[in-house]
């Protein structure tokens, strides 16, 4: 059976569609000094398949930890998570003395309560493979083939452009998969608010989509946007896989040019144009297999 918390509802019935079982919805209850209390069904067969989204992480992660525990008191010996977003990922490093390694921490809670996880292009910088951070097995689904496709048929004779270097071999991918020409900016960190991004010489194009795994105040994008008009590429979409974005991130990165914004429905947001359901039922089917 798989279970949902009510955010993750729909996600959770589509995918209970596509695997041929049922779902479930779990009940959340808030007492008044801020603790939750959750109810889940009795688990069907000894595997369980827990749906949430945990963006607004710091509020979701202690019910979902919960809900675990309900699972299996309930009969479940196997417990799944199935997380589009999963928070925490960037800092994999204590850059500073005095701060934590937040990615240890929450990997070591979330794998010592489910036996498998599943999500969507984490955040992650300088660690391999998801499955490196986690105590418990962990399985990272790639957006590269449905963003190729959304490129695809959006527009041909585009130009697939990474923000940073560091997305190099994934914008590679996605422009591999879509047939199209491909570059990274040189990105440089001014500040926590500001970056400069520098292109090395473009192919000749009139579109280019610029592609990223994650946008919070868009600047990123904006920057990148503006340095590519400077380029003489008239035409600039974007599609992000994680739509957190800040209040006025929509406001900044239609001002600086880009023409459409899209990204996957991992997180709600008035942008979601690319669902996920078929890149998770794909990866549940190996797993149950």
């Amino acid at each position: 059976m798989i279970h949902s918390f009510p955010e993750s509802l729909a996600l959770g019935r589509g995918l209970a569609r596509s695997l041929g079982t049922r779902s479930a919805s779990i009940g959340v209850h808030q007492f008044p000094d801020g603790e939750t209390l959750v109810r889940v069904k009795p688990s069907e067969g000894t595997l369980a398949i827990l749906v949430q989204c945990l963006h607004n992480p710091n509020a979701k992660l202690i019910p979902t930890l919960l809900a675990s525990d309900a699972l299996r008191r309930s009969g479940a010996e196997r417990v799944v998570l199935v997380a589009p977003y999963l928070p925490y990922m960037r800092q994999d490093a204590v850059f500073h003395p005095g701060e934590p390694l937040s990615q240890s921490v929450i990997a070591g809670s979330l794998g010592r309560s489910f036996d498998h996880i599943v999500t969507i292009e984490p955040h992650l910088h300088r660690t391999p493979r998801l499955g490196d951070v986690f105590p418990c097995s962990a399985h990272a689904v790639s957006a590269a083939p449905t963003l190729a496709r959304w490129i695809e048929r959006t527009g041909r004779g585009s130009l697939v452009v990474g923000p940073d270097e560091e997305s190099a071999p994934w914008i590679r991918a996605i422009a591999d998969l879509a047939k199209l020409p491909w570059v990274v900016g040189r990105k440089e960190r001014l500040g926590d608010h500001r970056v400069r991004i520098q292109f090395p010489p473009l192919p000749k194009c009139s579109r280019a989509v610029i592609v990223d795994d994650i946008a919070s105040s868009g600047g990123t994008l904006s920057v990148a946007a503006r340095a590519l008009r400077r380029e003489g590429i008239s035409t600039i979409d974007a599609a992000v896989v994680h739509a957190i974005f800040a209040p006025n991130a929509l406001s900044r990165i239609r001002a600086a040019g880009i023409r459409t914004l899209v990204s996957c429905d991992t997180i709600p947001h008035e942008t979601n144009a690319i669902r996920s359901l078929a890149m998770l039922t794909s990866a549940l089917r190996q797993l149950l297999t």
